[in-house]
């Protein structure tokens, strides 16, 4: 049997662990842990657990979580007759695209185009589950999609698009004409930038489902490990180390961990967590250099203090890099900052102009949202890759004045230390947070972000329940700090400076140049970057 539980809904009240014990554990207070790929002996436990949640997070034998294919009731099909659509990206995003699409009646012809060999998979628990060995990699394969009735070309990835012949080219020289084509191509983890040092014996990334099990074997052997970077990847695998007894050194350039993604003041409070436990902390500090013995295994780590490490593994945390290069000279605005679309999903060409027959979705897509000023995000969350591809499929197949906006706000998960961070909103848009519930001391608190007097994200530690309430707040532009009488309100208010980063826009290096004379001659052309 397969499970998966939606962790963006998921508020922590513990139910299934009661219901199910072998099958869910909390690790703390509110953090859930699973096994996606149960024995079937576990069933009726798991049903019971499923039936019992408040919130219906768990989805038991079910195409990821996300709702079985069906036709559309009472005979409705789509409002337009649309051919055959191509699905270029077979991971949630995708795999939710398709999903969608026959729900809500679609019977033409789809073909998924995927660059794994492997079923499609569930990407969050490889850094949490799987690496903490609470589970196998291969338990991690999402629910098959009875009647999804799709061509599946897969270990295939695409290598161009041709928007004039309505093709896409594959690696192995075929073309997959389409009629509708969705992007849903996501992200690939940046490796490490020397490439002698990156293809030493021990260096590693975690993106993929195999980048897990090698690394999980390797952990297995009991080695020093280093984390560079201390995002939410490199500090869930120090956490994930940390479970496993290892001792662990994580080299992080910036003042705090998280500090892109929250700001420095709830990057402080991580990094006290993270030396609670026992982690070997090194902020401001970056890696200069990789060594490996004469057989090729990595050995040692010089730091920018000047200080060497003796280690057996590195896992380079540096981010993604979204797989766009596919698309390069096909007439899309897409580069490193992704593939630009509007917000119903509709791909952007290099003249600004939209596209009634390419959409993308997923960690890929940069999209404009309206609460944020109309500033363009791209965002690697699992919940956006759901909820976008809902939006990009319904209108993949639906008549322009029934087209829908995705206006979704951002919402995702952490699991590390024994701590369930969950954020609802743009944190990095704030430049103002105060802690509204709880206490940091305690590490289970509610922080309030805000930007120019109104609440825009809210992150909460081990306070999962409080997140849809302010999610409501965000939604009515409620006034910040929120002033309200609750039970857990700190005697004294403090606001303080977000402390976020200075942000680098993706596009600042972007070149364009126009060509002709003529209005109807005009056009805009993207200029490559190499390298």
């Amino acid at each position: 049997m397969r499970v998966v539980v939606d962790l963006t809904r998921c508020q922590g009240y513990g139910q299934c662990v009661f219901a199910a014990p072998d099958v869910f554990t909390m690790n703390g207070a509110e953090a859930l842990m699973y096994d996606p790929h149960p024995d079937d002996a576990q069933r009726e436990h798991v049903l019971r657990a499923a039936a019992a949640c408040p919130v219906q997070a768990l989805v038991v034998d079910e195409m990821s979580g996300l709702g079985r294919p069906r036709p559309a009731p009472d005979g409705r099909r789509p409002h337009e007759r649309v051919g055959h659509i191509v699905v270029v990206g077979a991971s949630l995003a995708g795999l939710r695209a398709a999903a969608t699409l026959r729900r809500e009646g679609y019977t033409g012809s789809l073909t998924l185009i995927g660059d794994e060999w492997s079923q499609p998979y569930d990407r969050p628990p490889l850094s949490k589950q799987v690496l903490s060995m609470r589970t196998p990699a291969e338990h991690t394969i999402f629910p098959q999609a009875d009647g999804l009735d799709a061509e599946w070309l897969r270990g295939t990835p695409a290598s161009g698009l041709d928007l004039a012949d309505r093709q896409v080219r594959l690696a192995d020289g075929r073309r997959i004409g389409f009629d509708r084509l969705l992007i849903a191509t996501g992200v690939r983890a940046r490796q490490w930038p020397n490439t002698a040092e990156a293809a030493l014996d021990g260096v590693f990334v975690l993106r993929t489902r195999e980048d897990a099990d090698m690394l999980r074997q390797r952990l297995a052997e009991h080695p020093r490990v280093l984390v560079i970077g201390a995002g939410f990847t490199g500090s869930e695998i120090a956490s994930a180390c940390r479970e496993l007894g290892l001792q662990v050194t994580v080299v992080e350039r910036g003042p705090a961990p998280l500090v892109g993604a929250l700001g420095a003041v709830i990057g402080a409070v991580a990094a006290q967590m993270q030396r609670e436990h026992g982690v070997d902390l090194r902020c401001d500090t970056t890696v200069t250099a990789l060594e490996g013995d004469a057989q090729g295994r990595l050995r040692r780590a010089r730091l920018s203090d000047g200080d060497v490490l003796d280690v057996e593994v590195a896992v380079a945390a540096l981010g993604a890099e979204r797989n766009v290069e596919w698309l390069r000279g096909s007439g899309l605005a897409a580069g490193v900052w992704g593939v630009s679309c509007d917000a119903g999903c509709r791909a952007v060409d290099v003249n600004g102009m939209v596209s009634d027959d390419v959409f993308v979705a997923g960690d890929v897509a940069r999209f404009p949202h309206p609460v944020y000023g109309y500033q363009f995000l791209a965002l690697e969350h699992w919940g956006n890759a759901v909820n976008q591809a809902q939006v990009a499929a319904h209108n993949m197949i639906s008549a322009p004045t029934e087209r829908r906006p995705h206006l979704s706000l951002p919402v995702f998960w952490s699991v590390q230390f024994g701590t369930n961070i969950k954020s609802v909103g743009v944190p990095t848009f704030a430049d103002e947070v105060a802690v509204v519930q709880g206490s940091v001391a305690d590490r289970r608190f509610v922080a309030a972000y805000g930007h120019r007097g109104r609440v825009t994200a809210a992150v909460t530690f081990d306070q999962g329940m409080s997140l849809e309430f302010y999610q409501g707040l965000i939604e009515r532009a409620a006034p910040f700090p929120p002033d309200f009488a609750m039970a857990d309100r700190p005697a004294e208010l403090q606001v303080l400076p977000a402390e976020m980063p200075a942000r680098i826009s993706a596009m600042q290096d972007t070149t364009v140049v126009v060509t002709g004379h003529n209005p109807d001659e005009r056009r805009a052309v993207l200029v490559e970057r190499n390298g």
